[in-house]
């Protein structure tokens, strides 16, 4: 009879401590759930020297949410990171770097500021980078190419997706 006392109790203490670490790890997770999100959407690139010296490295991340209507116009949107070895210009629209989406230039480029709410949920945040909120017209495809380049330097490309990427054929992506 005692031994059933301990096990019924023991058993009921385990079930406890196991309930309490689910529910934070639940709540944990929702907590950072749009981190995540972005962070299956951050594709990185670096440009390199002649001597094979990373040279500048860009961050991206496409803020696009999945929607019902099969007419969908929406303009692109990305979260860009850029970190220069030799320095970039506030304006990244003026320096020697650019950057396009399928051929076409941004639409739109505006520099957020170190503390901007929408850098939170981002990966890849540094100090010393220069972060941009950029526009670019709409792609009708579901599959598309950032391209970063330099005068100078070579070139990066970052392949993205409006769905996930593994739904694509090889053919498409």
């Amino acid at each position: 009879m005692r031994n059933i006392t301990f096990i019924a109790i023991a058993a009921a203490f385990l079930a406890g401590c196991t309930q309490k670490e689910e529910i934070s790890l639940v709540q944990q997770f929702e907590k950072h759930k749009v981190y995540r999100k972005n962070l299956s959407k951050t594709e990185k690139v670096q440009l390199y020297s002649t001597t094979g010296e990373t040279k500048a490295l860009l961050v991206a991340t496409y803020l696009y949410a999945q929607t019902l209507h099969k007419k969908d116009g929406r303009d692109e949107v990305f979260i860009i990171g850029v970190y220069a070895e030799d320095g970039i210009e506030s304006d990244f629209a003026k320096s020697e770097y650019t950057l396009t989406l399928n051929g076409q230039l941004p639409r739109e480029v505006q520099k957020l500021n170190p503390g901007d709410a929408r850098l939170k949920d981002v990966s890849f945040v540094v100090e010393w980078g220069s972060y941009y909120l950029m526009t670019f017209p709409h792609v009708e495809s579901k599959s598309f190419d950032l391209v970063f380049e330099s005068k100078e330097y070579t070139r990066g490309t970052l392949h993205f997706a409006k769905v996930a990427k593994y739904v694509l054929t090889q053919k498409a992506y």
